[in-house]
């Protein structure tokens, strides 16, 4: 449990850092990382993290992740604490990291709703859904470790993040959040970046079920569930 929990910690710490840090520079240096680049990197460090980690803790790196493979009996129940603790521990470490390297920015790449939050709260809703949507049916149990798992998450998370960055950040993930959120003290509409994804990769999870029932598809319950 400890080795998973210290590479759910490494994965997060990697996932904010690199993430967030692509939108620092980007703001303080001219834009020159883009839009795009931000996306592409928060995409390659996911995918990154899943090939390095994903055999030993399953590379959830995200709350949203680990409570919804619980909801769908791949994930002991007994590990979704010290999981998450794990996450917003590395998620937190990055953001003070990173704020010791650039004491001068605002934010440090927090989520913040452009416009209305309930707008940003939905569209957190709606891409969760999907990501999680994806994990379910690359996944082995609470493992993501098949061939082109990685490759497929991470286009996932780039894609939504080149479409819903510019409204709300495109968290999809409530430890990305909470590491830049709370050493920026930005926390004003935090909630939405909590409510939101955990409510969409829970609601994936029934249909991830349904539409794979009966056809010899179904995913058994982790090795490490029991």
């Amino acid at each position: 449990m400890l080795r998973k929990c210290i590479a759910e910690i490494l994965g997060t710490f990697a996932l904010v850092f690199t993430g967030t840090a692509a939108v620092v520079v980007n703001d303080l240096h001219g834009g020159n990382v883009t839009h795009v680049g931000i996306s592409l990197t928060f995409g390659l460090i996911v995918m990154a993290m899943i090939y390095s980690i994903g055999d030993i803790s399953g590379a959830h790196i995200n709350p949203a992740v680990t409570i919804a493979f619980w909801i769908g009996r791949r994930f002991p129940l007994a590990h979704v604490l010290p999981y998450i603790i794990a996450q917003c521990a590395g998620a937190l470490a990055a953001s003070l990291l990173l704020a010791s390297m650039f004491p001068d920015h605002g934010t440090l790449g927090a989520t913040l709703p452009s416009g209305p939050v309930m707008q940003s709260f939905i569209l957190e809703i709606l891409l969760t859904f999907i990501l999680m949507f994806v994990i379910l049916n690359v996944s082995t149990g609470a493992k993501e470790k098949g061939i082109m798992a990685g490759a497929a998450i991470g286009a996932v998370v780039a894609l939504e993040a080149l479409c819903g960055g510019p409204v709300s950040g495109a968290s999809m993930n409530p430890a990305r959040s909470l590491g830049p959120a709370a050493v920026s003290h930005h926390l004003e509409h935090h909630w939405a970046y909590w409510v939101g994804p955990i409510l969409g990769a829970t609601l994936a999870v029934p249909i991830s079920a349904f539409i794979r029932s009966g056809n010899g598809t179904d995913v058994p319950v982790a090795e490490d569930a029991s």
